[in-house]
């Protein structure tokens, strides 16, 4: 059942254009939700705009799209937006060109391929993300530009990233252990950050009332939709519960059991349509 909160009042969710998260929305434990294939597969034939958002950084596109496809989904590379990639998009509009990356060597394989020079001489920025082959030397060398004032960039803010043996130190956590040393605060580019959202469409004439995020977060999902002042869809298929959100101050536009309900919502906007 499609839940809207008063706010919102008549919406036309085949002229949204959606960025969608993707573990507990599209998918879980590797195995796609309810509706999710179908989905996507209308959004595609209908030319409706949509992007995947993911907040780790570690990862290409290219791993992500192989992912997906072997769960039956049919998304290009262009439609997948890592916290990594977005931080590129930031990094260009700010005309920066000459980081030093604390990544992993997809992240830095990545980062040059879109014109990104990494180097720790005079660098323009240092970058921080989700880097599962930081050493000391690489934490040494950063310390130090932060120190002199060098301009300070993170991926995203999550603090541990889940995997099928628990969970390990993300980004956040290397955020955390830098500003113990430093006293220094990077700007974030991933969620919640709105310049997640900014660097979606980057270069394109961005329309708040005219996007809708989709997620099972509250403090990431739904706090960009808020902070980025766009539409937000809650799932209930992956981490929020209908307890999590009755104890929330977030409160989003819409609330899914689950993304199966947007795709009956699209169908019968089509229906509509073709009886008009």
């Amino acid at each position: 059942m499609l839940f809207r909160s008063l706010k919102v009042n008549e919406i036309s969710f085949s002229a949204l254009r959606y960025l969608f998260d993707l573990d507990g929305t599209l998918y879980l434990d590797g195995t796609p939700l309810k509706g999710a294939v179908e989905l996507l597969e209308f959004l595609n034939r209908k030319k409706i705009e949509f992007k995947l958002v993911t907040n780790n950084s570690s990862e290409s596109r290219v791993v992500y799209m192989n992912k997906l496809g072997d769960m039956g989904f049919d998304v290009r590379e262009e439609q997948i937006l890592t916290s990594g990639l977005a931080t590129v998009e930031y990094l260009k509009r700010e005309a920066i060109s000459r980081v030093f990356l604390l990544g992993t060597p997809a992240l830095e394989k990545e980062f040059e391929s879109l014109g990104i020079c990494l180097t720790h001489e005079d660098p323009e920025a240092v970058v921080l993300s989700f880097d599962k082959t930081l050493t000391y030397r690489k934490l040494e060398i950063a310390h130090g530009l932060l120190q002199k004032g060098t301009p300070y960039i993170a991926t995203h803010p999550d603090f541990v990233c889940p995997t099928q043996e628990g969970n390990i130190p993300d980004c956040g956590s290397f955020i955390a252990l830098l500003e113990a040393s430093t006293g220094r605060r990077p700007v974030i580019v991933g969620k919640p950050s709105p310049l997640m959202v900014e660097m979606a469409f980057s270069g394109e004439d961005f329309k708040q009332n005219e996007t809708i995020i989709i997620g099972d977060r509250l403090y990431t999902d739904m706090a960009m939709g808020c902070q980025a002042g766009i539409l937000s869809g809650l799932v209930l298929s992956g981490e929020a519960s209908r307890k999590d959100l009755d104890q929330s101050s977030l409160k989003p536009d819409f609330i899914f059991e689950g993304v199966f309900e947007i795709l009956d919502q699209l169908i019968e906007e089509e229906q509509d349509a073709h009886l008009s």
